[in-house]
């Protein structure tokens, strides 16, 4: 019993999440403070970040929040520096950043041809360079160490054609390359110690998509429906339900996993619907 409880164990590890100031980075934290490990939540929003640090109040001596831009280098260099000042390690990072705007996404009444490319751009941006900046920036850190999980965020969105959301699909598909690229790369050049994988969520009803999948009665719209008819499960996810999967991938319970995404989805991913 001592073996398989120390598989999981990532207690005192520190753990380093973007996109802190959101729903999915505050239930990843919310486990990983549970689990005894040290967590830095960074977020450009300082409103946002002060909210998810103000409901983690329980574990406030082992959780902290720095503002961060994702995009910007320099600012990531200066927050590593901060962090390694305070902890002199980096054992989890998880690059939580991202989101979709209305521009970037087909509206109900449009194609393909209504497609605004200064906000495609900014999706593709905060959604790739926004992973693949943290990730050089602190997966730095864990090939000096030779040991460390970075944990991005894909999308069911990169796994089939989901209608509408083109520039989000897009950002997740790079994502999911990137995170097999870098997987190899870190491996074969840093020892097995560094693991890159990815989950990817299946639809989840939180406010960003609730209006979307729900009508202001909470029946379902729709694509709702279309959704629901096409999960096994079906039902939505719940944010809390990315935790576990996050915790195995950032223990050593996951040690020979590299290269993988996870699918967290309720059976979406595998469904034909027939």
């Amino acid at each position: 019993m001592e073996y398989l409880s120390s598989l999981f164990d990532i207690k005192n590890r520190v753990a380093v999440l973007t996109g802190g100031g959101g729903i999915l980075a505050g239930e990843m934290a919310k486990g990983f403070l549970y689990a005894g490990a040290k967590v830095i939540l960074l977020d450009i929003n300082k409103e946002n970040l002060d909210r998810s640090i103000k409901k983690l109040v329980d574990f406030k001596d082992n959780v902290s929040g720095i503002t961060c831009n994702v995009l910007d280098q320099n600012n990531l260099e200066d927050v590593k520096s901060e962090i390694l000042s305070k902890f002199n390690k980096i054992d989890i990072l998880v690059n939580a950043a991202g989101g979709n705007m209305t521009g970037a996404t087909i509206g109900v009444d449009q194609n393909i041809f209504d497609l605004k490319i200064d906000a495609f751009k900014k999706v593709t941006d905060l959604n790739f360079n926004g992973t693949v900046l943290p990730t050089l920036t602190f997966g730095k850190v864990m090939a000096e160490q030779q040991k460390g999980s970075i944990i991005n965020i894909s999308s069911m969105a990169s796994y089939r054609a989901i209608t509408r959301v083109v520039g989000y699909s897009a950002a997740k598909a790079a994502v999911d390359n990137f995170t097999k690229w870098m997987a190899v790369e870190m491996a074969t050049k840093f020892g097995s110690g560094v693991r890159v994988n990815a989950i990817a969520p299946g639809f989840l009803l939180t406010d960003q998509n609730r209006a979307l999948l729900t009508n202001e009665d909470g029946s379902l719209t729709e694509r709702g429906k279309t959704i629901i008819s096409i999960t096994p499960f079906r039902r939505f996810g719940e944010p809390e339900e990315m935790v576990g999967p996050v915790l195995w991938l950032a223990s050593d319970a996951s040690r020979f996993v590299t290269g993988a995404i996870i699918p967290i989805d309720g059976g979406f991913s595998v469904f034909s619907g027939v």
